[in-house]
């Protein structure tokens, strides 16, 4: 009786010792714990939560608190888990880290051993690198100048290969107007272009005493690095300017400016002798003949971080501190206004401008007394500078035959035919005079863009038969 009493106690004993063990093997089985296992948190690609997130029997039971953390803290864990949302426990595990470190690695040295096998590997494009795709070209009009300013914009598009973005700095009565006549241009032409209009504005001294300075509004030229804040290099000319070569051609002069050069001008004359400034001026100028300012190429990002030095502060002033009081000191002593000032700054900045040829800024003085432009002569002219008004006189009839042409060229048509031509045969009654004597002066440019342009046009070249 009392061997059964005591198999009896055993069995007991070995049953719930049973009970015990499975019971706690069970509990071992519980899911992992978000941030435990090799993925922790990521998405299905339905955007679902992992099926380790989302409900189930098993994971409604309460899990058991891992070591080091508080019994009250695995309900609320529990529930995030849950609702979808990321669990970690315990310090965040760094696998994640350590993998895009490696994928980073990975595409790095992919790209060296694209490099060294001479394969291309592309980039995205910068919104920098379009913008400079885009000409920038100012011009400043008042009083009767709309119809001249137009004809200048006009000659700037027929020709250029590049989009421009036009500045036009504008009295306020031209500034409806001009909106209004280039609205009415063809749309074939418009998308060559884009304009801004602006009011006439001196960021320093008194404004009127500017504006009448010269001639009406001229010496707001010397603002635009002021104005123009965001835009990086810029062409300046005068209402009285017409283009016969591609305005892209100037523009890429840009390139031959060593790093202390920031501006670019022709000289005011050829020839000392008959120069205005080497005869008359009371004012220190560039150079030998000075320059003349109806056709300046900027660099505005250099001139606005530019410390000038001057005859009034050793120190150097910003271009902007510098206009109002250089202008106190001269203005008795000038007498073009802008352009001698202009030519002040450059002769203690001499460093500072590069100077290109007469034939980009052509001008009656360079055939007037004689040709005197050898550039011209070589290359034919490739900005024609109309100044004394004579596009609207019979003086030198030679400047009006070309401002005429390009003035009435009807948009669309062939411009060999409805331009080129007519100039050509113009130039006939005009060969008596002093600048029509030497017409291939005038037309050898203008030529070659028009042949050009007809090659590009008309032409095809094709492929010669084996």
């Amino acid at each position: 009786m009392r061997i059964h009493c005591r198999l009896a106690v055993i069995a007991a004993c070995l049953g719930l010792f049973l009970l015990v063990y499975f019971w706690g093997g069970g509990a071992a089985e519980e899911p992992l714990l978000e941030g435990e296992d090799g993925d922790p948190g990521e998405e299905e690609e339905d955007g679902r939560p992992p099926r380790s997130l989302r409900s189930s029997p098993r994971s409604s039971r309460a899990p058991r608190a891992p070591p080091g953390l508080r019994d009250d803290a695995v309900p609320k864990l529990a529930g995030k888990a849950a609702a979808g949302v990321r669990v970690r426990v315990g310090p965040a595990p760094r696998a994640p880290r350590a993998r895009a470190e490696q994928r980073a690695a990975a595409r790095a040295r992919s790209q060296d051993a694209r490099s060294k096998s001479g394969a291309k590997v592309l980039r995205p494009v910068t919104r920098r690198s379009r913008a400079e795709d885009v000409m920038h070209l100012a011009v400043v009009a008042c009083g009767n100048r709309l119809d001249e300013t137009l004809t200048m914009i006009k000659s700037a598009v027929l020709f250029s290969l590049k989009r421009i973005k036009f500045h036009i700095f504008a009295e306020g009565p031209l500034a409806p107007q001009f909106e209004e006549k280039l609205n009415r241009w063809p749309r074939s032409v418009s998308a060559k272009f884009k304009h801004s209009i602006y009011p006439i504005s001196f960021s320093v001294g008194d404004a009127e005493e500017w504006k009448k300075l010269f001639k009406p509004c001229a010496a707001q030229r010397l603002f635009l690095p002021v104005i123009l804040k965001d835009v990086d290099s810029l062409l300046y000319v005068d209402t009285d300017v017409l283009f016969l070569r591609p305005m892209d051609d100037i523009w890429s002069l840009l390139k031959s400016f060593n790093r202390t050069q920031l501006a670019a001008m022709a000289p005011e004359h050829e020839v000392p002798k008959i120069g205005w400034y080497s005869r008359f001026a009371r004012h220190p100028f560039y150079g030998v003949t000075g320059v003349n300012s109806g056709v300046m190429l900027m660099n505005l990002t250099r001139i606005r971080s530019t410390l000038f030095k001057n005859s009034m502060i050793p120190s150097g002033l910003s271009w902007e501190d510098l206009l109002h009081p250089l202008y106190q000191k001269y203005k008795n002593h000038i007498t073009w206004g802008d352009q001698d000032l202009l030519n002040i700054i450059f002769h203690y900045n001499p460093e500072c401008l590069f100077t290109f040829p007469c034939q980009w800024n052509y001008r009656p003085d360079h055939c007037m007394y004689g040709s005197n432009c050898k550039a011209a002569e070589e290359e034919g002219v490739s900005i024609l500078h109309g100044n004394r008004g004579v596009y609207h006189d019979d003086k030198q009839p030679a400047f009006k035959v070309i401002y005429d042409a390009i003035h009435e060229f009807p948009f669309e048509d062939n411009m060999f035919q409805s331009l080129f031509y007519p100039i050509q045969t113009k130039f006939l009654d005009v060969v008596n005079t002093l600048c029509g004597r030497i017409p291939q002066v005038f037309l050898k440019q203008i030529e070659k863009t028009m042949k050009k342009d007809f090659e590009d046009k008309v032409v095809r070249h094709v492929k010669p038969r084996k």
